[in-house]
């Protein structure tokens, strides 16, 4: 095994850990509120999410993580997790609970970072290709004509 691989290899398992520790994290978030538990109910009661729409939230959750953690499904269920707890963040910022906005937002980083260690080529719309032309918003006549051509 040459270094590339030895660093190919350590990458693609860090990156593994960090996408299952919010995977796991919303699954056992979903659970507890599936479960109804006193102190999770009344929480997400303060933040609007009582009886029934608690039950959707538990449902999208464990969803999400699923949908995350399995790799034919796992670009789908990045942007799904992404807005899942860009919304949970939002809850919790509008209510005025700053802290308790930290939790999804920690999730939500782990989960990207873990993603761009397993899967580098994520950002491939970041990487520049051929001269920067690609990225420049005046285009002349010339470059549109020959496009067309």
């Amino acid at each position: 095994m040459t270094n590339g691989d030895k660093g190919s290899r350590a990458r693609s398992i860090a990156g593994f850990i960090l996408m299952f520790l919010p995977a796991l994290g919303l699954a056992g978030s979903s659970l507890v509120k599936f479960a109804h538990v006193p102190g999770v109910v009344h929480k997400m009661t303060l933040l609007g999410f009582g009886g029934e729409k608690l039950t959707l939230i538990a449902a999208l959750e464990i969803v999400s993580a699923f949908l995350f953690v399995f790799s034919k499904t796992r670009s789908f269920g990045l942007l799904f997790l992404s807005a899942f707890l860009g919304g949970a963040i939002s809850a919790h910022v509008q209510s005025g609970a700053f802290g308790d906005a930290g939790g999804p937002a920690v999730f939500l980083l782990l989960a990207w970072v873990g993603t761009w260690l397993r899967h580098p080529e994520m950002l491939w719309s970041f990487k520049e290709h051929g001269s920067g032309e690609n990225f420049s918003a005046v285009k002349t006549e010339a470059t549109w004509a020959s496009r067309e051509a």
